[in-house]
């Protein structure tokens, strides 16, 4: 067994977004590079409802994946396809916006609004999509405990286990509860983009202490990854990995298209109305 070194790591920073939430942005347009496929990262973490009920009101997307993700609140949604519904604590909402959607998320009144949401990129043949959409309940995450705490299975496979695979890239998406002072080692795939976002607490990689709140990119040397637990607090993090497209990635707010022009030609049918190519039909919710 041999161990991926950190190959650089970010830290997040408050900002507002939406119509006024306030939340910890950590991936963005500086970090496509290195974190391909996974484009942006927003984390929520506040007990003042104050701070995110304004949510985020009607908006568009195209060329992209969201999945939301809650350990805890609550977050109300709908989108153009004629899905409603909710995510709860422990639950997911995995969303395919392919040729465009427009969606909104609202955040209720909840003691705690503790997640996150991740932008997967769509490769090119799939940019222009049929939107998707997939709830994913708390009953259909896998959970498994573990000599170190437990990890919840959202996406992809953990020793053996497989959560769901809604998605067009298939990313791991991996939920790990570690008690203090306890360790894990993650086995990792070979040419594929991995890293961890410490949601609460910090951690031990290599000896070196990582505070809450930062992302974690590892380079492509070695079968797995290795993180420890401080003995003051326990761990909580996320894990992703999922293989790089290559493509070059024009990005512009909520869409992401691979040329200037199809980002431009996006933004015009959002003027004149001719955005949204598929109508609500049944679906899966």
């Amino acid at each position: 067994m041999s161990f991926r070194k950190v190959k650089r790591t970010v830290t997040g920073h408050e900002t507002i977004d939406g119509a006024g939430i306030k939340l910890v942005r950590v991936l963005g347009v500086k970090t496509v590079q290195d974190f391909d496929p996974f484009l942006m990262l927003d984390s929520f973490d506040s007990k003042t409802p104050e701070e995110f009920v304004m949510g985020f009101p009607t908006h568009p997307h195209r060329g992209i994946e969201t999945i939301t993700y809650l350990l805890e609140g609550e977050i109300e949604h709908q989108d153009s396809l004629g899905n409603k519904g909710s995510i709860k604590s422990g639950e997911s909402q995995w969303m395919t916006a392919g040729s465009g959607i427009m969606h909104q998320e609202m955040p209720l009144d909840r003691p705690w609004l503790l997640g996150l949401q991740i932008w997967l990129n769509l490769p090119r043949e799939r940019k222009m999509a049929h939107p998707t959409y997939f709830d994913i309940k708390k009953d259909m995450i896998p959970k498994l405990d573990a000599p170190f705490g437990d990890v919840r299975v959202i996406s992809g496979q953990y020793n053996g286990t497989c959560g769901l695979k809604p998605s067009y890239i298939q990313a791991t998406l991996l939920d790990f509860a570690v008690n203090p002072g306890q360790e894990v080692v993650i086995p990792t795939i070979s040419g594929e983009t991995a890293f961890v976002f410490l949601i609460l607490g910090g951690a031990f990689i290599h000896d070196k202490l990582y505070p809450e709140k930062t992302a974690v990119l590892f380079d492509g040397d070695g079968d797995s990854i290795q993180l420890k637990a401080t003995d003051q607090q326990p761990l909580r993090f996320l894990f992703f990995q999922g293989k790089p497209l290559g493509e070059p990635v024009a990005w512009g707010g909520p869409i992401v298209m691979n040329t200037s022009a199809e980002l431009q030609h996006a933004f015009q049918e959002l003027e004149n109305g001719s955005f949204i190519k598929h109508k609500p039909a049944n679906h899966r919710a």
